[in-house]
């Protein structure tokens, strides 16, 4: 169940495989190797790879054109000498070989709205004045004989029709109606004279704080504006 020894290994011809030994399911010595020899290991490969035959294709190489990473990766001006070149001399394409068959299904509803208006209404009045021709409508079905030799069909009445006795549910009791008199609003007690006296004597507070605070910032204002008007008449008239 466990590998051969490798001088066991190395005597056998590469081209003959040991039996019973195909499928390897332990570990690569190379997983078990210290750090130290995976970077030399990794050192050598990127310095001097190993190099390897080309490689032989069997199948048919299909040209794709240019892959989408690397259309990415060009400049944007390439990209615009590219479209540049696709407007002025397309590429020709040979042509496409169908294997379904074609079905007829009139013009296209996105072809019919690039189309401009005069043209709708000319096919429009060109329908009124000659209509196409149709061919006859084959119907598979016979119209129905109501019996009575006329144009109109008569037909019974539905309750005439069932079988079954005539119920009839009692109507539902009518709601009455009870007048509501409106309760009187009970009166809003009056205030106190004290609390409005407290009231008043809070707002007067307020206000005189309002007005002390309005002349404080006046008057620091004006201290800045007349500091700013100074200085700038020391740079102007400087000796």
């Amino acid at each position: 169940m466990f590998a051969e020894p490798e001088e066991t290994r190395d005597s056998q011809p590469e081209s003959q495989p040991a039996e019973g030994h195909d499928i390897e399911l332990l570990l690569a010595d190379s997983w078990s190797a210290p750090l130290w020899k995976r970077l030399l290991r990794d050192f050598k490969e990127v310095v001097s790879p190993e190099k390897l035959p080309p490689l032989h294709l069997t199948s048919r190489p299909v040209n794709v054109g240019m892959i989408q990473s690397d259309r990415l990766s060009l400049p944007w001006f390439r990209t615009i000498f590219t479209n540049l070149g696709d407007v002025i001399t397309p590429d020709s394409q040979p042509p496409l070989e169908l294997e379904s068959r074609p079905e007829d299904v009139g013009e296209l509803i996105s072809d019919q709205m690039s189309h401009p208006w005069w043209s709708s209404l000319l096919r429009n009045l060109a329908d009124s004045v000659a209509p196409e021709r149709m061919p006859a409508l084959q119907v598979t079905s016979k119209p129905m004989d109501p019996g009575l030799g006329t144009d109109s069909m008569v037909l019974p009445r539905w309750s005439s029709v069932i079988s079954t006795p005539k119920v009839f549910y009692p109507d539902a009791p009518k709601q009455e109606y009870v007048l509501v008199l409106p309760r009187p609003t009970a009166a809003k007690p009056k205030p106190d004279p004290a609390e409005i006296q407290f009231i008043h004597a809070v707002e007067a507070d307020l206000k005189r704080d309002l007005r002390r605070s309005i002349f404080r910032q006046r008057l620091w204002v004006s201290f800045a504006a007349l500091e700013v008007l100074m200085l700038i008449s020391s740079f102007l008239w400087w000796k």
